[in-house]
């Protein structure tokens, strides 16, 4: 037998046996574990920011047992199974690739994307962000929302003119902070920085991933001020911006 084969039985043996013999896994249900789901897809995520092979591997191996416990608990309800799981999503993989599994031709990925949408519709998705989950992270939400709504031709025609949106709306903020309305600096921020992931998508940059790194390195270098401040016997709040500009200099060295 294949061993990704015999690997993915062994887990699927191990979660029968853990559904009836484990106190614990035995009264799971969806609910109680959605949110553990979503704290794996995180870790996930942290993994892959740090570009950490091994535990990248962990995560997906933790999802992946997320996943078929959740088709052993419907199977149980005698709704799906993992293999009703399995083979919809290879069913919905040829349905959605006439270019591979079709006589479909496509010049790039763009027209890839292009045909997934309109193929989403035909499905009956009555719209192209019909598959935008409501409860995404605003950033990530932004930027695929500008992906599906590029696939349709919604998009810039010069990636340049993005930058013209993007001092219009910075300048439309500096306006509404100067009569201190805090509605419309709201709105108005809400506006820059959808026009930054913008920006950044069609620059090929992954917003979420850029603000995740500069998170990373602002808190290294943070810790690092922290660090030598306390070295040297003094606290924070006793000491002046400059002081601490010095030593976050120092830090930007370190990277």
């Amino acid at each position: 037998m294949d061993k990704r084969l015999e690997a993915f039985e062994r887990l699927l043996n191990i979660m029968d046996e853990l559904r009836e013999k484990c106190p614990w896994d035995r009264v799971q249900t969806f609910e109680s574990i959605r949110n553990l789901t979503i704290e794996e897809v995180y870790e996930l995520a942290d993994a892959i920011v740090d570009r950490n092979m091994d535990e990248i591997r962990k995560e997906l191996g933790d999802l992946a047992l997320h996943i078929v416990f959740y088709a052993k608990m419907a199977s149980e309800e005698q709704a799906f199974d993992i293999t009703d799981v399995l083979n919809g999503i290879c069913e919905k993989l040829i349905r959605r690739h006439p270019h591979v599994f079709g006589d479909v031709e496509v010049k790039d990925d763009t027209e890839v994307k292009q045909n997934w949408e309109e193929i989403k519709l035909g499905e009956g998705n009555r719209s192209v962000l019909a598959g935008v989950p409501q409860s995404l992270p605003a950033l990530i939400k932004a930027s695929r929302i500008q992906e599906k709504v590029r696939a349709v031709g919604f998009d810039w025609e010069d990636p340049s003119q993005v930058w013209d949106k993007v001092t219009e709306e910075l300048e439309e903020l500096r306006i509404e902070i100067d009569r201190n309305d805090p509605q419309r600096i709201e709105e108005e921020f809400g506006d820059l920085f959808f026009s930054l992931v913008n920006a950044a998508r069609l620059h090929g940059v992954d917003p979420e991933t850029a603000l995740e790194r500069t998170n990373k390195k602002f808190i290294k270098r943070f810790k690092y001020l922290e660090h030598e401040v306390q070295s040297s016997g003094r606290n924070l709040k006793d000491m002046s911006l400059a002081e601490m500009d010095a030593i976050w200099e120092q830090a930007k060295s370190q990277d």
